[in-house]
């Protein structure tokens, strides 16, 4: 019993001591086998030092779109969980609606956030009020692997507060099975025949954006006359419009219903190919061409670890992972590389260059009296005759409840004579 129970504590010494040893090599990153554990490839990653902040206790805290970053699927990359195995550094993800939300939480310091990916306008704007700050690119080598059209952009001259993420157009998709005809122009999301089934963006610059290029004018247009017009045609659309939407577009148009909506290309190649019923196109009256980027907010408390995180995104394999989950177009020189020829020879994905200078038009920030009197108009559009029916609805059920709370009473009470 003795020579049991020495052997079974001999053992458990061992295991104890094991458990040390695994501790202590637990400290260390082993680089090429985490890459190896999610699937990545050590010969195309850069020789950065990911590990250099292991030990300190790191939390990135992460603002992105909805649907916006290969995570939490099975069939690819978790781009968080392998940047936090590969580096000790925790991110705390979280998403947000639209640009302008996301603007809103920074403004009223309502969120603090280490990294933000807005598109191109507001981050002309946010550099303009002093709410992104310079980065350090010693510390994101990889801006090497950007193509050089996308560097030093209008919207960041300089390129000083940003690192493009991904790229795309705004387009059309409707469902083949619900829809008459071939879809060409901005006008089938104005088309009677498809009322309460039209879906409209839920932000005002991507909503004026399409009433403008459908009028023909320029997406960055400072004329209040333009905008009143624009404005009107928005109204007239919102009679037939079932709802304005963002992210619920996916639920919306792949459960079928909803016929037609405008989106972004990226999530309309997601959205085909979950549903083959679904088609989309870019209008002949031309679209915004936008881009997305990675930038430090001046209030971010991890600056050194955002750069790491950065330059990570930025790496050819983790920069594909993201393309190919979102369906976006990648910046990113050594992962389109990587593309297969299929999607990059797909001119809604990849169009030619002449294409985007000949039908398309980037946003860019406008002045702040313009944006204050689109916001005007946006929400006095929201809120004209939204509900029309609720008020008198409202004092009907009132009425009724009122009445049967009274008979109630006077039949109790009747009962209670008794």
């Amino acid at each position: 019993m003795k020579r049991i129970f020495a052997l079974i504590s001999a053992a458990a010494l061992a295991l104890s001591l094991c458990g040390c040893a695994g501790s202590q090599v637990s400290d260390e990153i082993d680089r090429d086998a985490v890459l190896e554990e999610f699937g990545l490839d050590p010969e195309l990653f850069s020789d950065y030092d990911y590990s250099r902040l292991k030990d300190e206790d790191i939390t990135l805290n992460v603002a992105n779109w909805g649907e916006y970053m290969s995570i939490n699927d099975d069939e690819s990359v978790d781009v968080n969980e392998a940047f936090e195995a590969l580096t000790g550094i925790t991110v705390n993800y979280k998403t947000v609606a639209s640009n302008e939300t996301l603007y809103s939480k920074l403004l009223s310091g309502g969120a603090t956030y280490d990294i933000v990916i807005p598109s191109d306008y507001m981050i002309s704007k946010m550099i303009k009020e002093g709410m992104l700050q310079k980065l350090d690119f010693d510390n994101i080598p990889n801006l090497a692997k950007i193509m050089p059209s996308f560097l030093n952009p209008q919207y960041d001259p300089d390129n000083e507060y940003s690192v493009p993420y991904l790229w795309g157009m705004v387009c059309i998709i409707y469902n083949t099975t619900m829809i008459d005809g071939e879809i060409t122009s901005w006008a089938s999301l104005w088309d009677e025949k498809y009322a309460g089934n039209i879906l409209m963006f839920n932000n005002p610059r991507d909503a004026f954006g399409i009433a403008q290029a459908y009028l023909g004018y320029s997406l960055n247009t400072e004329s209040k006359a333009e905008l009143d017009r624009c404005a009107a045609l928005l109204k007239e659309q919102k009679e037939i419009v079932q709802g304005y939407v963002m992210d619920e577009i996916f639920d919306k148009l792949e459960g079928g219903s909803a016929a037609i909506g405008p989106y972004y290309v990226g999530d309309a190649v997601t959205m085909c190919d979950d549903n083959p019923d679904l088609d989309y196109i870019i209008p002949a009256e031309g679209t915004n061409w936008f881009v997305d980027a990675v930038c430090i907010p001046t209030t971010a408390e991890n600056k050194e670890a955002a750069e790491m995180y950065i330059n990570f995104l930025c790496e050819a394999e983790i920069a594909l992972a993201n393309c190919d989950y979102v369906g976006y177009s990648t910046p990113n020189a050594a992962a389109y590389e990587l593309l297969d020829d299929e999607v990059k020879s797909d001119e809604k994905r990849y169009p030619s260059d002449e294409f985007l200078a000949e039908n398309t038009e980037v946003f860019i920030n406008l002045s702040d009296e313009t944006n204050a009197y689109m916001q005007e108009l946006w929400t006095q559009l929201k809120v004209d005759n939204s509900n029309v029916w609720f008020v008198p609805l409202f004092l009907v059920c009132l009425i009724a409840a009122t009445v049967f709370v009274n008979v109630r009473r006077a039949l109790k009470k009747k009962r209670d004579s008794y």
